[in-house]
């Protein structure tokens, strides 16, 4: 009897109401540097027995949003619909649709589209070809012709399917991979095989006057307006353009397998495939599935250089979340986490840092750019009295001294501290050394 009535609870919970999630996202927006019209705000869209949009600051609900890496579950939708159709297999090689002139790399076995799709390819978060002409739209130059010398000469480290290692790469070059087979761009791709079918006229990667319209400006943390991002290679890791109603019809056929003749296909990018780092997390088809004392939570999320976003749903209690922020460095996780399961916490501010004057000789002694990592580099550029840093494919940030050798971001909860000919990131936990380099 208790065990029926703990399962007519849970099946009947409903999201919060909209004055309770205004009263989560207020000081979120009253924190950021510009929240007046056309500032930085966010939009949350809500769906349990209806559809509810709600927004704060300086966006509005009907405003467009980079979605950044939520794209990849797009991207893994289009891989079922072609196997539904059968048009590939999951386990196919990857190097069955590039041109024979790429030579994938291979260990154990080739690399499946399967790998790429769960995160298991063995491929790095970024490649080492990658320099961006331009820090501010860091993706728009990159080439099919680097991607494919990159991939003939790369050395897996360990056997496709080993370890989940979030790949940008991967998923790019799935997508990359399923246009070629279908002969038509990745944007066409999408369109014909994902949006079209569910009547997502909001999402896209190319606007349209009308869509261009709403598109609200991306912020950095200091709110300055920032570029908008172009992947033309990689553009099934994070292309896509959409609006809150747009991302809940998408839930919508996610999680009602009737809902639309695609939603059984996209049922199957639901299922646990591969396991991470984290033992309450495993993977889809892009999917990342989290284990929670109250349920399972089904998300992705996002992040260019100017916006932030958050996708998920709880497929038990048949309830969804979308949450779109306009600010590149305000990340939104845990508010769509926390609304789909209220155990879960919301971050707390980070705690007030007080600025220094330091000597100017100093600062110059700071410039350069330091290796933390072989993909991911971090540089100190210098204006006048302030001192900037920008790591790989990301923007640039102020940061400020609080110490002879010690500074911190104002636009996120991290600091960083200079040694001689090094630095430590100090970040979630984490103290990450670089060695400088130049």
């Amino acid at each position: 009897m208790n065990l029926v009535l703990i399962v007519a609870l849970t099946l009947s919970a409903q999201l919060p109401s909209d004055s309770a999630v205004s009263a989560i996202l207020a000081p979120r927006v009253q924190a950021l540097p510009d929240s007046g019209k056309h500032g930085e705000g966010i939009v949350v869209g809500l769906l349990d027995k209806g559809q509810r949009v709600i927004s704060i600051g300086g966006v509005d609900v009907d405003d467009v949003f980079e979605i950044g890496s939520i794209t990849k579950v797009f991207t893994a939708s289009i891989l079922a619909d072609m196997v539904a159709r059968g048009e590939v297999r999951v386990d196919d090689p990857v190097a069955n649709y590039l041109p024979r002139s790429v030579r994938m790399p291979v260990r154990g076995r080739p690399i499946t589209l399967l790998d790429l799709a769960t995160q298991a390819s063995g491929l790095p978060r970024m490649p080492d070809n990658f320099s961006p002409r331009d820090s501010s739209n860091p993706y728009a130059d990159y080439s099919v012709q680097q991607l494919y010398e990159f991939l003939s000469r790369y050395k897996l480290p360990r056997d496709p399917g080993a370890a989940y290692e979030y790949s940008n790469l991967g998923m790019g070059l799935l997508g990359h991979a399923l246009a070629l087979k279908a002969g038509m761009s990745y944007e066409q791709l999408v369109t014909r095989r994902i949006l079209r079918p569910l009547g997502m006229k909001e999402t896209s990667i190319t606007l349209t006057k009308g869509l261009d319209a709403r598109l609200a400006p991306g912020h950095d943390g200091e709110g300055k307006v920032v570029p908008n991002w172009d992947l033309p290679t990689l553009a099934g890791a994070g292309a896509l353009r959409s609006t809150a109603t747009d991302l809940i019809t998408f839930l919508v056929a996610n999680l009602d397998s009737t809902a639309t003749p695609l939603s059984r296909t996209l049922h199957q990018t639901h299922g646990e495939r591969q396991a991470t780092n984290d033992p309450n997390l495993k993977i889809g088809l892009a999917w990342h599935i989290l284990s929670r004392p109250a349920g399972k939570i089904v998300w992705h999320n996002g992040g260019t250089g100017g916006y932030r976003s958050f996708i998920g749903f709880d497929p038990a209690r048949r309830i969804g979340v979308v949450v779109l922020c306009n600010d590149g460095n305000e990340n939104v996780d845990d508010i769509g986490f926390h609304l789909l399961d209220e155990t879960f916490p919301l971050k707390s501010p980070p705690p007030r840092r007080t600025e220094v004057a330091v000597d100017s000789l100093l600062l110059e002694g700071y410039v350069g750019e330091y290796e933390l990592t072989p993909v991911f580099h971090m540089v100190v550029t210098r204006q006048a009295a302030h001192l900037f840093v920008q790591a790989t494919a990301q923007p640039r940030f102020a940061i400020f001294a609080e110490s002879d050798s010690t500074f911190f971001l104002k636009a996120v909860d991290a600091q960083l501290t200079f040694r001689p000919d090094a630095l430590v990131l100090h970040q979630n936990g984490q103290h990450l050394p670089g060695r400088k380099v130049h």
